[in-house]
C-alpha cells in the first residue's frame, strides 16, 4: 500500500512537470487576444467596471429607504437627587424634599425608516454615475488599446532578436571560415598578417553582436511574456515569422480611411472630463436648494432595579414618531456662489482642453500617416540595399579569394553587409509598429 502510494505521487508529480513544460505557441492575434484576457492591466481595468458599476448603484442607493436600529442600556451608578418644596408633601413652606426620580437601569431599542424626498445634489449624483460609468468603460477601451501595442511591440522585439541571432551566425559562421584560410594562407607564406588581423577584429565585433543578441531575444521574450500576462520564464513560441508579418502590416490604403474624431479614445477621454465638469458644477448649484427627508421611529424603553431586561413578563413602554426635516440654505458668506464660480472656470477649462485634444490628435492622424508610409518606403529601400550589400560582399570575396582585393576592403564590404542587415530587420519592425500607431489612433 505504501509504494502504490508513492507511484501515484511519482506519477503526478510527471504529470504535472510535463504539463509545465508545454511551450504557448501563439500568432500576433492570438497573443493580443491572450493578452487582453490575462494582461495585469487588462484584468484591472475589468474590476474597474465592476468597481464603477457597485459605485452606481451605492449613489442611487442614498435615496433609498434606510433602515436602522439602536440598543442602549444605561445603568446609573450614583442616581442624580432633586429638591421638591417639602409643602408638596405636607411639610413647613420653604423646606425641601430629596427625592430621587425614576429606577437606575433602563434599556432602550429603537429602529428608524428614513427616506430622502428631495435633494438636488442626489439627482445630479445620480445622473453623474452614468457619465462615470461612460468613463469607465472608455478607460477600458484605452487600456485594451495600450495593451495591444505592447503586444505588439514585443512581438515584433522578439522576431527581430531571433533573426539578428541567426543573421550573426551566419555572419560569424562565414568569418570563422574566412580567417581560417587566411591564417593557413599567412602561415604558408601566402599571405599577409595584416589580413588575418583585419578578420579578427571583424569577427570579434560580430562575436559580441552575437552574445548581446542573445540576451536581448531573451530579454524581449520575457517582456513578451509580461505583456500577455504570462510567467516572464514561460517558453513562449511565435508562430509569426518578421518577413511575414511585416508582409500582413503593409496596407496603404490605411492612409486613406475616414477619420471618426468620435471614435478616438484620447478624444472620448477628454470628453468625459467635460461631462464630469459639467456634473460638478450643477452640484455646486444644487447645494442653494433646499432638502427634505421623512423618518419614521418605533422604539421602547424599559424601566428597573436589576438587569432583568431578557426575562420574559419585563414591562416595556412602546413610543413612536413620524416626521419631516427640511433643510432651507439661507446665507453661506457667498461659500456657495464662489464654489460655482470655480467650477464655473473648470468647466471652460475643460472645454479648451477638449478642443485643445481634437487639434493634437489631428496632428498625430498626419504624423502617423507620415511615419506608416515612411516606413513602408524605408522598408522596400532597406530591402533592396540588403540585396546590393550582399552582391557587394559575395563580390569582394571573391576578389579576396583570388588576392584581388584586400582584406580591408573586404572588411569594408562586410560591415556594409551586417549594417544593411540590421536596418532591414528594423525596417520590418517600424513597419509593424507605426501600422499599429495608426490603427490606435484611428479606432475604426
Amino acid at each position: 500500500m505504501r509504494n502504490l502510494f508513492f507511484i501515484l505521487v511519482l506519477l503526478l508529480t510527471v504529470n504535472y512537470t510535463q504539463a509545465q513544460e508545454i511551450p504557448y505557441s501563439f500568432s500576433l492575434e492570438e497573443a493580443v487576444a491572450y493578452a487582453l484576457e490575462n494582461n495585469y492591466n487588462a484584468i484591472n481595468a475589468n474590476r474597474d467596471i465592476i468597481d464603477a458599476q457597485k459605485q452606481k448603484w451605492e449613489t442611487i442607493a442614498d435615496g433609498l429607504p434606510q433602515i436602522s436600529g439602536a440598543i442602549s442600556y444605561q445603568n446609573q451608578l450614583i442616581q442624580p437627587v432633586a429638591q421638591i418644596p417639602a409643602e408638596f408633601f405636607g411639610g413647613e413652606p420653604g423646606d425641601f424634599e430629596e427625592v430621587v426620580f425614576g429606577q437606575p437601569q433602563q434599556a432602550t431599542a429603537t429602529a428608524t425608516l428614513t427616506q430622502q424626498i428631495f435633494d438636488g445634489s442626489y439627482i445630479v449624483g445620480v445622473q453623474a454615475t452614468k457619465a462615470f460609468m461612460r468613463y469607465s468603460q472608455n478607460n477600458k477601451e484605452k487600456t485594451e488599446q495600450d495593451v495591444r501595442q505592447a503586444v505588439v511591440e514585443a512581438y515584433g522585439n522578439v522576431l527581430l532578436a531571433t533573426e539578428s541571432v541567426i543573421i550573426l551566425q551566419n555572419n560569424k559562421a562565414t568569418l570563422d571560415k574566412n580567417l581560417f584560410e587566411t591564417r593557413k594562407l599567412f602561415e604558408n607564406g601566402l599571405g599577409d598578417e595584416e589580413s588575418v588581423e583585419q578578420l579578427q577584429i571583424t569577427l570579434a565585433g560580430v562575436n559580441s553582436q552575437l552574445k548581446n543578441a542573445i540576451r536581448l531575444r531573451e530579454i524581449t521574450l520575457q517582456m513578451l511574456n509580461l505583456n500577455m500576462g504570462l510567467p516572464i520564464d514561460n517558453r513562449t513560441e511565435l508562430k509569426e515569422s518578421l518577413d511575414d508579418l511585416t508582409q500582413k502590416q503593409i496596407d496603404p490604403t490605411l492612409t486613406e480611411s475616414e477619420f471618426n474624431m468620435e471614435n478616438n479614445v484620447d478624444y472620448k477621454l477628454v470628453l468625459n472630463l467635460n461631462e464630469q465638469r459639467f456634473y460638478e458644477l450643477k452640484l455646486a448649484k444644487s447645494r442653494a436648494l433646499p432638502t427634505l427627508n421623512a423618518f419614521v421611529n418605533y422604539g421602547g424603553n424599559s424601566f428597573s432595579d436589576s438587569f432583568n431586561f431578557l426575562s420574559q413578563g419585563t414591562q416595556w413602554f412602546e413610543s413612536s414618531v413620524l416626521g419631516f426635516d427640511l433643510n432651507i440654505p439661507l446665507f453661506s458668506s457667498f461659500k456657495r456662489s464662489a464654489s460655482t464660480q470655480r467650477a464655473k472656470i473648470a468647466l471652460e477649462k475643460a472645454k479648451t482642453e477638449l478642443t485643445q485634444t481634437e487639434e493634437r490628435i489631428r496632428l498625430q492622424l498626419e504624423n502617423a500617416k507620415s511615419d506608416y508610409i515612411l516606413a513602408i518606403e524605408e522598408y522596400g529601400t532597406s530591402k533592396e540595399n540588403l540585396d546590393l550589400a550582399e552582391r557587394i560582399e559575395r563580390k569582394n570575396q571573391i576578389k579576396y579569394s583570388e588576392g584581388i582585393a584586400s582584406s580591408f576592403e573586404l572588411r569594408q564590404a562586410q560591415t556594409q553587409l551586417y549594417t544593411a542587415q540590421q536596418e532591414y530587420l528594423q525596417s520590418m519592425v517600424d513597419v509593424i509598429n507605426r501600422k499599429t500607431t495608426l490603427e490606435t489612433i484611428l479606432n475604426n
